[in-house]
């Protein structure tokens, strides 16, 4: 998967609203508010509006195979399901599987499908759907971004109209998680077989899951409807509007409003305000992903090790997390995030730190007479430029100048696929909750993900054995020497591991805390105040 931005943009395509626009956009929220609101008092919401959810970004895509930010992701969870799929806690269930068995060995699973399967134009959902769906993943055409995440699947076949058989290169132990990305989903392979790509332009769309799109208006909403002929009773609630929320702070006023029922992501600078004002509707949770900075290992001066040590012992972490950031985060001296059972070990621990670092950038040619001069790359939104800001400030009495480069995400994230940078603002959020889906986008064969460009045999290995060992102790003990190779190596930068940060209405259910932050919208509902 392309790598995953931060919970402030968390796709590549975030754009940051510029002052005139984001008034303009305001009066016109301010507007459809008032439409939606129209005939009801300000705690007395009409309950035919559905629910309304803003998200950090625009809706890339509607194929779930072509897509890679979280905004589209969430979006399609909502309207495809595969032979798992996603509760509310953030753990995998079986969806159009009513059972499954496995081999001894955990490399050949039979997932037997639920009777009566269809999707929502009535077509038949069998098992071919999902044998077709994997060869479309897999094919170059298709060029899925998150291709790579499905290596570990060898194939998927149909065994009679209602038995899949998953095969796979090694055991998986994630391996329900996997199954419920939406790219693995029961899509209509015969609506696709008919027009193409263009199948995503049907209205409604043809959906496998609780919802189907109605209706969608560019740089508008996102209106989702029940889905008649899903298999599980209807969701509770008929319909979902999915809006983008750029504006942070309009966000907020449209949730104070009750214009809105749920908001993806809180400023941290609003946060106290926020519970104070807010009362029972924000919710921090430690959350599956990590906020680092990439090095350029390809080039001078980050390919030399010692700079990028030295840089990394000059970071106060903890300073950032606590007091730059200041909502739940944790300073992050490594890549695996506690929630998911990662530890932070201190590989650079040393008495003297501050002559530990200028003997590392003396060593390297830089001191006095010859400063070290970089840029720092970071997309515009969220808290990037601050956290920028902070770390040219913790640099500077070493004689390093760090300069500011911001821009746009989508050129951002098309210059660190490209190597255009000397460090980048980056992170990871996790496809699935294991420690190896955060390893795995620095293997020297990882491709464009592997921004910082790091190749190291040794590592590469390291991985590659944790994945082929059954044993979860032994496993577990091979990640964690990897990570400790990649930590020394530093051809990343950690900041800090997240939280989520949500609004949710006093009045809606169904919504869990969780790690993936994951809320499907067929378990959310509002009751009666």
């Amino acid at each position: 998967m392309t790598s995953r931005p931060t919970p402030a943009d968390l796709s590549e395509s975030t754009r940051i609203s510029r002052v005139q626009s984001g008034f303009f956009r305001l009066a016109i929220q301010v507007a459809m508010g008032a439409v939606l609101l129209a005939g009801c008092g300000a705690r007395d919401r009409a309950p035919h509006r559905g629910l309304v959810r803003l998200s950090d970004d625009e809706v890339k895509g509607l194929d779930p195979q072509k897509i890679s930010d979280l905004t589209s992701l969430r979006v399609a969870e909502d309207q495809f399901e595969g032979l798992t799929r996603h509760r509310g806690d953030g753990r995998a269930e079986l969806a159009l599987a009513s059972s499954v068995r496995c081999s001894a060995d955990k490399l050949i699973c039979r997932f037997a499908l639920r009777p009566g399967l269809h999707f929502s134009d009535g077509t038949a959902i069998t098992a071919a759907t999902f044998a077709q769906g994997f060869a479309r993943l897999r094919d170059p055409k298709t060029t899925a971004p998150n291709a790579k995440l499905f290596e570990g699947i060898a194939g998927i076949a149909a065994q009679g109209p209602a038995t899949v058989i998953v095969t796979l290169h090694r055991p998986l132990p994630w391996l329900a998680e996997l199954l419920a990305q939406p790219a693995l989903a029961a899509l209509p392979m015969h609506r696709i077989a008919a027009v193409g790509d263009r199948w995503t332009s049907d209205r409604p769309l043809v959906t496998s899951g609780a919802y189907r799109l109605t209706g969608w208006r560019l740089g508008d909403r996102l209106t989702l409807s029940r889905n008649p002929a899903w298999h599980d009773p209807p969701a509770p609630t008929a319909t979902i509007i999915w809006q983008a929320a750029e504006d942070k702070l309009a966000a907020l006023r449209r949730f104070r409003g009750q214009e809105a029922d749920t908001v993806s992501d809180i400023p941290p600078a609003r946060l106290e305000w926020a519970r104070a004002h807010l009362p029972g509707a924000v919710r921090v949770a430690p959350y599956a992903g990590t906020y680092y900075l990439a090095f350029n290992t390809r080039k001078p001066p980050f390919d030399d090790v010692r700079i990028r040590r030295a840089l990394s012992m000059a970071v106060d972490r903890n300073w950032i997390a606590t007091r730059l950031m200041g909502s739940g985060e944790t300073g992050a001296l490594a890549l695996v995030p506690p929630v998911l059972g990662g530890r932070d070990p201190d590989v650079f621990a040393t008495p003297d730190r501050p002559t530990t670092i200028r003997r590392l950038l003396t060593a390297a040619g830089y001191g006095p007479a010859r400063p070290l001069i970089f840029d720092v790359r970071f997309n515009s939104g969220g808290d990037h430029r601050r956290i920028a800001v902070a770390l040219a400030a913790m640099w500077k009495p070493y004689g390093v100048e760090a300069r500011l480069l911001n821009s746009e995400a989508t050129l951002h994230f098309a210059a660190l696929r490209l190597g255009d940078f000397q460090l980048a603002r980056s992170g990871w959020i996790a496809d699935v909750p294991r420690p190896e889906n955060f390893l795995s986008v620095h293997l020297s064969g990882a491709g464009a993900v592997n921004y910082s460009g790091f190749a190291d045999p040794d590592f590469d290995r390291l991985v590659a054995r944790a994945l082929d060992t059954a044993d979860p102790n032994a496993r577990t003990a091979l990640l964690e020497a990897a990570e400790q190779r990649l930590l020394r190596a530093a051809p990343i930068l950690p900041i800090y591991h997240y939280v989520s940060r949500s609004l949710v209405a006093p009045d809606v259910r169904g919504w869990q805390d969780n790690a993936m932050n994951i809320h499907p919208s067929r378990l959310l509902y509002r009751v009666p105040r």
